[in-house]
Parts: structure tokens; sequence; C-alpha cells
């Protein structure tokens, strides 16, 4: 039996989506369908929203509703430690531990060659950019332990070795091959306790 041509294409958006396979997306559109339009609007509403109102910060690249971010405005953050993540959603992740209280730099990604992906295509001149105009005593590099945020890590630490600031790794606390997304906060903490300077 064919499906509508309208089913049809909330199908294909959402199989667009990370984690999203074809039951999934199946599932998802049924339960739709059988909502009321009411919520079917306010979710529409709420990615128009995200679209309109979302920035990345000029200063860190999380994502913020104001620029810049409430991180980066805090005058109580610690000025001088900074920890660089791969993607805006590392920040929330590390902010809803509540141990760090230093600011961030968020790379939008990693070195990839396989996915073409290389430094110019990051916000590594952003970090450089920072660490020359600003006093940092300490750069922490939490990316992620597979390989690609490893060379990326090493990358960093080498580009800036120059500098007279303290470039640490977080620790082995979570496994390699996983991602800081689904670490817990105890695994973070130890993770960010037991940093190596490279």
């Amino acid at each position: 039996m064919k499906r509508p041509a309208a089913v049809t294409e909330l199908l294909e958006e959402l199989k667009r989506l990370p984690g999203i396979g074809p039951k999934t997306a199946e599932r998802l559109s049924f339960f739709l369908m059988r909502g009321s339009e009411d919520q079917a609007r306010r979710l529409a509403q709420a990615i128009i929203h995200i679209k309109e109102k979302i920035v990345l910060c000029s200063q860190c690249h999380s994502i913020t509703d104001k620029d810049p971010c409430e991180i980066c405005s805090d005058p109580n953050r610690d000025r001088s430690t900074l920890c660089v993540v791969e993607e805006p959603h590392d920040v929330y992740i590390f902010e809803n531990m509540g141990h760090f209280k230093g600011q961030y730099h968020v790379l939008m990604g990693v070195i990839s060659p396989l996915d073409g992906v290389g430094p110019p295509d990051l916000t590594i001149d952003d970090l450089k950019r920072r660490v020359e105009q600003n006093n940092l005593k300490e750069v922490i590099l939490a990316t992620n332990p597979d390989m690609e945020g490893e060379s990326t890590a090493l990358y960093i630490a080498k580009l800036l070795k120059p500098y007279n600031v303290k470039i640490s790794r977080i620790a082995r606390g979570l496994p390699v091959g996983g991602d800081i997304e689904f670490a817990d906060s105890v695994t973070l903490q130890k993770s960010l306790e037991g940093r190596m300077e490279l």
C-alpha cells in the first residue's frame, strides 16, 4: 500500500535526524499523526524558534540566545582556564556536572581527514587568538577519547606549545571510543581532576 505524500515527506525528514532509522521514523510519524493538531504546531514552532533565536556565541562558539553567552559574560567565571570541547552540547554536560568554573571553547567538530574535515573547518584559529589575547594559565583539552578526538587534541597541543600556557588533557576516566555525551557526572569529574599536561 502506497503511503500518502505527506507521510512520505515526514518520514524522509525524520530519517535525516541522527539516530533515527526507518522504523523509528515510522513510529514518530504515526505518533505525530495520532496527536492533536495543536501538539504538531507546538513542535513545528519549537523547531522554527531554534532556527530563528539560537546563535553561536562569538567568543566560545557555544549555542546561545544572546551574544556573548551567559558563561562568557559571567564575571564570576575563572577566565584563566579554558576547557576545549568538540560540540556545544559538551558544554552543557560539563555545566550539569557543576564542578568546572572556567570558560569554554567549542571546536564545532574534530579533525577527520576521512570526512574531509581539517583544522580550517574548525574554530582552532579562534582558539589560538583567545590564547594569544587573554591571560590564560591553562587550556584543558576535553575532546572525546576516540581516534579523531585524540588527534585533534594532539594537533592543538602542538599548535599552542609556543605560548606560555599549561596544556592539559582530561584523564582517561572515559572509555576509549566513547563519547562525553554519555558519561556520568562522577566519571567526568574524575576525568577533569586527573587531567595530564601534554
